[in-house]
């Protein structure tokens, strides 16, 4: 039977390396392009803060063409819909019949993404929903995924976490209130190796970076997002 041609949404991070872990090893789907929001004035990934050369080399290690969907640093909810639209109603034309996310638990994110995939006759998959995530992230290690830590929220996380590994060791430093994902938010990750990288990323550290997000209205709802952030620049090492 023929797999089902897949796009993943590729984060950098380790929730999108075990979907692509999970979806290679199954008889239904293959990921045939990886596809990435970029901040096209820093030209970075979105919340991680990767340098998009990193993307660049991950893509190349996993032996995939990579899309990036380049979007202002606060795109309103339009730009952002019209802007994936347009993309996945190109890959819709190629012959993509279903997009992969690495969500895990978020209902409404969920939905939104079912809903605007609905408008194009894509499908959308979640290969890591509903799973615990204590128990995705002794997968993570036990896969041989190795990820570490480039983002942490200042209402969970203090920055000293940054840089750490993701593995079950890391699960006994998380506060209770943190999902040991990071699915709310709490943190990011970059990925640097894993089973199906031609080989490792070899990476050093450069500074660390706050920055602070305001509300984007005035909405009660909106206040959630007002928090501080911590991230480490990571650069390809070439030495």
């Amino acid at each position: 039977m023929r797999k089902i041609q897949t796009v993943l949404n590729w984060s950098s991070g380790k929730d999108a390396a075990l979907a692509y872990e999970m979806l290679r090893n199954n008889n239904t789907y293959e990921v045939k392009y990886l596809l990435t929001t970029i901040n096209s004035e820093h030209d970075r990934v979105f919340m991680h803060g990767l340098r998009s050369t990193l993307l660049d080399i991950q893509a190349e290690r996993m032996g995939l063409p990579l899309i990036k969907v380049s979007l202002p640093p606060s795109p309103d909810d339009s730009l952002y819909k019209n802007a994936m639209q347009e993309n996945m109603s190109q890959l819709k034309a190629e012959g993509i019949a279903a997009a992969a996310f690495g969500d895990i638990f978020l209902e409404d994110i969920k939905q939104y993404r079912e809903s605007q995939l609905k408008t194009v006759g894509i499908k959308a998959v979640f290969p890591l929903w509903k799973q615990n995530s204590k128990d995705l992230v002794a997968m993570i290690e036990e896969t041989g995924i190795e990820a570490i830590i480039v983002c942490v929220s200042e209402k969970y996380l203090g920055k000293d976490f940054l840089g750490r590994k993701i593995n079950k060791a890391f699960l006994d430093m998380l506060p209770e209130n943190v999902d040991p994902c990071g699915e709310n938010g709490e943190f990011h990750t970059f990925v640097c190796n894993a089973p199906y990288f031609s080989s490792p990323i070899p990476i050093k550290t450069g500074e660390t970076v706050y920055k602070n997000y305001a509300p984007v209205s005035d909405k009660a709802d909106d206040t959630k997002w007002d928090s501080g952030f911590y991230f480490l620049d990571i650069l390809p090492d070439t030495h």
